[in-house]
C-alpha cells in the first residue's frame, strides 16, 4: 500500500525533491504522524516539540543511519509548511519586510533539499533580495505575508520596461521568485500573460570555422588547450567539462559521461582519440597532487549534502576527484571544509578569450562557441541530427536544428550577383 499518495503526488507535481526520495519522505512523515497519534499530539498542526522528540528518537535508535533523521526533518517540513498550508505563507506572516532572514534560510534549505548547484542558490538568494526591495519601495508593506501575485507580476515587467534587462536575464528572475512563490511562501501566482516579458529575436549561434579552431589550438598550451579540444571534441557546456570526475572518462568505450547537466539529465558523449593519452597523462599528475593533499588532512570534494551524509568517505576516493581541479585549496561555502573545487569558469573564459585575442579571430565568440562548432562541423560532416541532438543534450530536435540554419549559410550560400557580373565581364 503506498504511503500518503496525494503528499507524494503534490511533491512530485510541484518537483519539491527529487522522484527517487519521495517515497522515502512519505515513509518519514507517516512514521511521525504515527508518534504524534502515539503520544497525544495533534498530528493536524506543527509542533516543534514532537518533532524534535521524534528526530531525537530516530538518532537513539542504533539502527537509523546518521543522514536519516535529517531525510525526516526535511520530509516533515515539507509536509506541513508545504502541503497541507499550515504554515507557508502563515509561517512568515508577522515578520516584517525588512527581516527578510527566515525566507532566504528557508529557500536555501529547500534549494540544497532539491540538489540545485550552489551557483543557482546564489543567484535565487539574489533575485528574491532584489523582488522584496522592490516590493517594499513600491507598494510600502510592511510584512511578508502582504506579498502577493500582483507584486510578483509586477516585478517581472519592471525588470523589461525600466531595467531593459535581457530576456535570459529576465527569465533567471522569472524562476526565482517562481519558486519563491511555490515553494517557500505557499503561493499561486495565476495568469501571467498580462506580464510584460523581455524578448529576443531569433539569433544565429557563433561558429567557427574549422581553420579557425585550429588557429585557436595553435595559440593554447598545456591544460588551456586539454580543455579547450574537450569542449570542442565532446560538445561540453563549459560547467560540465569542470563538474567532470575521474569515474565520468571511460577510456575504454571512448566516453564521457555528463552527470546533472542541464535540467538535471545524465547523458554520453565522444571522447576524442586524439586526447586520450594527453589526458591519461593529465590524470596521472591529478593522482599525485590528490594523494598529497590526503597526506596533509585535505583530498575530500563536494557531494550533496545526503550523499555526505550516506557516505562519508566518498569525498576522498580517486574516482570522484575532479579531472579539472582549482589550483588552489579553499573552504566549501556549504560545508565549511577545505578541500579543492574544480576549476572555476572564469579561469576557462580568461584562457579561451586570450587565444582569441592572439590568434586575431574577429568573432564575438566565447567558451560556448566551441560547443556550437561542434555540433556544426558534426553535421558539416554527415552526422545524423538525431544523434547530434543525443551529443549535445538537447530534450527537443528543434533546438539543434538552429545548427541546420547556420549549415545553410555556410555552404549553400547563393551566388552573389556581382560575382556573376564580373565572371561575364572576364569571359
Amino acid at each position: 500500500m503506498e504511503l500518503l499518495p496525494q503528499f507524494q503526488k503534490f511533491l512530485l507535481e510541484r518537483k519539491l525533491a527529487p522522484e527517487k526520495n519521495i517515497s522515502f519522505l512519505a515513509y518519514w512523515v507517516s512514521r511521525f504522524l504515527a508518534f504524534s497519534q502515539k503520544h497525544d499530539y495533534k498530528a493536524t498542526e506543527y509542533v516543534e516539540s514532537a518533532v524534535l522528540e521524534f528526530l531525537d528518537v530516530l538518532r537513539s535508535d542504533k539502527r537509523i543511519l546518521d543522514w536519516q533523521p535529517l531525510q525526516a526533518e526535511d520530509a516533515i517540513k515539507l509536509y506541513y509548511f508545504h502541503y497541507l498550508g499550515k504554515e507557508g505563507a502563515k509561517l512568515f506572516a508577522g515578520i516584517s519586510l525588512n527581516d527578510i532572514s527566515g525566507i532566504l534560510k528557508e529557500t536555501k534549505r529547500l534549494i540544497r533539499l532539491k540538489h540545485y548547484s550552489y551557483s543557482t542558490e546564489r543567484t535565487y538568494l539574489q533575485w528574491i533580495e532584489r523582488f522584496f526591495n522592490y516590493a517594499l519601495q513600491t507598494r510600502k508593506m510592511e510584512k511578508i505575508s502582504d506579498i502577493a501575485a500582483e507584486d510578483f507580476k509586477n516585478f517581472i515587467s519592471h525588470l523589461a520596461l525600466k531595467q531593459k534587462v535581457s530576456s535570459s536575464t529576465q527569465n533567471q528572475a522569472f524562476n526565482a521568485i517562481l519558486f519563491l512563490f511555490r515553494n517557500v511562501l505557499g503561493k499561486e501566482i495565476g495568469d501571467l500573460s498580462n506580464t510584460v516579458r523581455a524578448k529576443r529575436g531569433q539569433k544565429l549561434p557563433v561558429v567557427f570555422s574549422v581553420d579557425e579552431v585550429k588557429s585557436l589550438f595553435a595559440h593554447m598550451l598545456g591544460r588551456s588547450l586539454l580543455i579547450a579540444e574537450l569542449l570542442y571534441g565532446s560538445g561540453l557546456r563549459l560547467m560540465e567539462l569542470a563538474r567532470l570526475r575521474v569515474k565520468d572518462i571511460d577510456f575504454d568505450a571512448n566516453t564521457i559521461f555528463v552527470r546533472s547537466g542541464k535540467g538535471d539529465k545524465d547523458r554520453s558523449t565522444v571522447l576524442p582519440a586524439a586526447v586520450k593519452e594527453k589526458l591519461r597523462e593529465h590524470l596521472k599528475e591529478i593522482k599525485a597532487l590528490h594523494e598529497h593533499d590526503l597526506t596533509k588532512g585535505y583530498g575530500e570534494v563536494f557531494f550533496p549534502d545526503a550523499l555526505s551524509r550516506k557516505y562519508p568517505n566518498m569525498g576522498k576516493e580517486w574516482a570522484w576527484q575532479y579531472v579539472f581541479p582549482s589550483a588552489k585549496l579553499s573552504v566549501d561555502p556549504r560545508s565549511g571544509k577545505v578541500g579543492r573545487h574544480h576549476i572555476s569558469d572564469t579561469a576557462i573564459q580568461d584562457s579561451i578569450k586570450n587565444a582569441l585575442s592572439k590568434a586575431g579571430i574577429p568573432k564575438h565568440a566565447s567558451v560556448h562557441t566551441l560547443r556550437h562548432s561542434f555540433a556544426t562541423h558534426l553535421l558539416q560532416s554527415g552526422v545524423n541530427i538525431r544523434e547530434v541532438q543525443s551529443l549535445l543534450g538537447h530534450k527537443h530536435v528543434e533546438t539543434t536544428m538552429v545548427y541546420t540554419h547556420v549549415l545553410r549559410n555556410m555552404s549553400n550560400a547563393p551566388q552573389s550577383p556581382l560575382d556573376t557580373l564580373y565572371k561575364e565581364q572576364k569571359s
